[in-house]
């Protein structure tokens, strides 16, 4: 089994020799201690203005090295040295010298043991020497991944971590920047079809100017996890969306509800909470029948990917013969609370009914007309997944038949 070491480097003229060094003393110690047989070395250098290239240039008779004339980013580097390799196994680590090379050797042995996808090493721990920011932006990264991923992995953007060959194509596309291994860690959590471990590593204070920018490239990392959050579970910040709405709409409403259940009476005052409530519930409504949706697109979008077996509550009962009954109630509910409105309007041309009960009419078929919505779009989405599937069945008759042939 080869392992391929890729070695981004962007102007580190101070720590590219020492990196190059023990990359190479590690060799022996990589392949006597873990599965791996063969161990490949490719530095890359990206753009740099330094003595960068110079200095890797003369370990070339036993390294791989790729020149950028400008740079193309940090993600781009490592993903041309997995591109000219045939490693079975590649891997990654900063050229600052943070990371001890002899780690992959733990990295190929818990991705094979615990028969993982991808294994990173995490800098999270006692013998880190990580600055306070970092590991407070780790910390936020890891807690917003949680909310949509049953995987936990603290160290989403380790610098250092090796990955199945095999796997890339469910991995692809990354993107080119810093905000690479977020990336990557977010589709490993969120994909059921993949599988992510961790395992504790030293980390050294790096040598050098960090290319790492805390505000620009943080918010780089944020908008990345969150991209790939609705990609793969978009039910999951809709379905959070959906609760805030509803329990803002709730709250709001709980004076004027037992202000009303006291003296059976609102205020004039109260018209506010009446209409930003109304507006809440609508909200909630829609935000949760957009999760029930954009789960259901996801699942067809990425056979494999996302595990369709379970069905979220909110998805059983749009299909169940109680959902009609909800946007039943809710009509009727509005009709009664204005009918003898509407026929005082037909009797005398005039109506005198509270402003109250048209809010909550209003905000009763709203929602009803929601789900109604909701669902027929559910039905146009059964149909739709009727025809994947009998194009994927039509396609695997028409492969087997070409094999039969040959």
């Amino acid at each position: 089994m080869k392992l391929l070491i890729a070695i981004p480097a962007l102007n580190e003229e101070t720590s590219i020799e020492s990196i190059i060094q023990r990359s190479l003393a590690a060799r022996d110690f990589i392949i006597q201690t873990s599965p791996v047989t063969e161990v490949e070395i490719t530095v890359v250098s990206d753009g740099s203005t330094d003595r960068t290239v110079q200095l890797a240039g003369l370990y070339t008779d036993r390294i791989h090295l790729i020149v950028f004339p400008i740079n193309r980013g940090y993600g781009a580097a490592i993903k041309e040295a997995w591109r000219q390799s045939d490693a079975d196994i590649v891997g990654f680590l900063d050229a600052d010298g943070t990371c001890d090379p002899k780690f992959f050797a733990d990295l190929c042995t818990a991705l094979e043991s615990r028969r993982a996808d991808v294994a990173l090493g995490c800098r999270l721990n006692k013998d880190s020497r990580m600055p306070a920011v970092r590991r407070l932006g780790n910390l936020v990264f890891a807690t917003l991944l949680s909310l949509f991923s049953a995987s936990q992995v603290r160290d989403t953007a380790s610098g250092m971590r090796v990955v199945r060959r095999k796997i890339l194509p469910k991995l692809f596309p990354l993107p080119d920047g810093l905000q690479f291994t977020p990336a990557m860690s977010a589709r490993a959590m969120l994909s059921s079809a993949l599988n992510i471990i961790e395992i504790d590593m030293p980390y050294e204070e790096r040598v050098g100017e960090s290319k790492l920018r805390v505000g620009k490239d943080g918010l780089r990392f944020l908008r990345v996890i969150l991209e790939t959050a609705f990609l793969y579970r978009p039910s999951r910040p809709f379905g959070i969306l959906a609760i805030l709405f509803f329990l803002m709409g709730t709250l709001l409403m709980v004076q004027p509800t037992l202000f009303y259940l006291r003296h059976r009476f609102v205020e004039e005052w109260m018209i506010y909470r009446f209409l930003v409530s109304n507006l809440a519930g609508t909200t909630a409504c829609l935000f949760g029948c957009a999760s029930v949706l954009t789960g259901r697109i996801a699942r067809l979008s990425l056979p494999g990917e996302i595990d369709s077996t379970i069905q979220p509550l909110p998805n059983r009962f749009l299909r169940s013969r109680w959902f009609w009954a909800v946007p039943g109630i809710l009509t009727l509910t509005g009709l009664a609370l204005v009918t003898g409105s509407l026929l005082d309007l037909l009797r005398t041309g005039a109506t005198y009914e509270h402003w109250s009960r048209y809010i909550v009419m209003s905000g009763c078929f709203s929602i009803a007309l929601i789900l109604l919505v909701t669902r027929g779009m559910d039905f146009v989405l059964d149909l739709v997944e009727e025809r994947i599937k009998y194009r994927i069945a039509l396609e695997t008759r028409s492969e087997r038949a070409d094999h039969a042939l040959v």
